[in-house]
């Protein structure tokens, strides 16, 4: 297809989106939303984490953590790939990224589902079986690029891109249903389509998914995500952080995280930088449910309504250029 400037900036909001939002909450993940209060009041843009986070300490302000670096690891092995992606190829990479970070004597490190599955990998288990426990928020965080390169529909075709991605780590209902439900609503805003038509496709898009993967028990994503827009419809911003933490959930798990996502989004009427900073303030895993979030609302809004500032931060800060990526994963499309 030929890629249109509106297309093109909504690829762009959609993948700066998700680092804008990974960066506002890298300060304030597994917080609880009583504490950052008590250290932030109200966070109102990129801080530096503090001294005491078990897994940012030491970060300055504007760094992007594992949700970014594992989404471009996703979206450069899908255009190496030529739309597909290796899962041992894509657990080689993540085992590497995590020797990487070591080096560098940082706690952000691999995800408790993906580090599981890698280890299983590393005995020599094969990847369609290594993942069949993944239940946390790993496949969703960095399948964004999936749903720059490819339209949501048709639906199984989209969802056997969206199960490449997640095999390897998390080949489950619950990951599948997650990661689809991100790929879907970015996949429908770089298409054209408004908020609520996003919203729409992550919700049948989850359903679907959740007929893929080894059954795991858990709550119905798709359900869910419905349920949580509708939840925080309406209702005053501090009053809505206070519902999504104490109902929706904030943890690693996928059927908390992700529509914690599209609770922020409904509160945020979409806004790219009031969702992401909207989920900052919520502690718990709030890098991801920003990534999430801001992939969603950019995937809508484009790059043109992140502000401007913000984004040159993350350039700078993290010497992060995803226009080449995004070209690429565009011309799969």
């Amino acid at each position: 297809m030929t890629i249109d400037s509106t297309t093109r900036d909504r690829a762009l909001g959609a993948f700066y989106g998700l680092a804008l939002g990974d960066a506002l909450g890298m300060p304030t993940q597994v917080m609880s939303r009583r504490e950052v209060v008590r250290a932030y009041g109200t966070l109102t843009g990129f801080a530096p984490a503090g001294p005491d986070n078990p897994v940012s300490a030491g970060m300055p302000a504007g760094s992007v953590t594992d949700d970014t670096d594992q989404a471009v690891i996703v979206g450069e092995l899908l255009v190496e790939g030529g739309g597909h992606i290796d899962p041992l190829r894509l657990a080689h990479e993540l085992l590497d990224w995590e020797k990487g970070m070591k080096a560098k004597g940082s706690f952000d490190l691999l995800g408790p589902s993906t580090k599981a599955a890698l280890d299983m990998v590393a005995r020599g288990v094969p990847p369609e079986e290594a993942g069949r426990y993944g239940t946390t928020n790993g496949s969703a965080m960095r399948v964004t690029p999936v749903g720059i390169a490819f339209p949501a529909r048709p639906t199984e075709a989209f969802l056997d891109r969206v199960v490449e991605s997640c095999q390897v780590t998390h080949d489950t209902t619950v990951g599948i249903a997650g990661a689809a439900a991100v790929a879907a609503a970015v996949s429908t805003g770089v298409g054209g389509g408004t908020l609520e038509d996003a919203v729409a496709a992550a919700v049948e898009a989850a359903g679907a998914g959740a007929e893929r993967g080894h059954w795991i028990a858990g709550a119905d994503i798709a359900s869910r995500i419905a349920w949580a827009w509708e939840l925080v419809g309406g209702v005053p911003e501090a009053e809505a952080l206070d519902l999504v933490c104490s109902l929706v959930g904030t943890s690693v798990a996928s059927q908390e995280s992700v529509p914690a996502a599209f609770a922020v989004l409904s509160v945020a009427g979409g806004d790219p930088w009031r969702s992401t900073l909207l989920a900052a303030n919520l502690g718990g895993d709030s890098d991801t449910i920003g990534a999430i979030a801001g992939a969603g609302a950019g995937s809508v809004a484009g790059l043109s309504a992140l502000p401007a500032d913000a984004v040159d931060t993350l350039r700078t800060v993290n010497d992060l250029e995803l226009e080449p990526l995004t070209e690429r994963l565009l011309a799969l499309r």
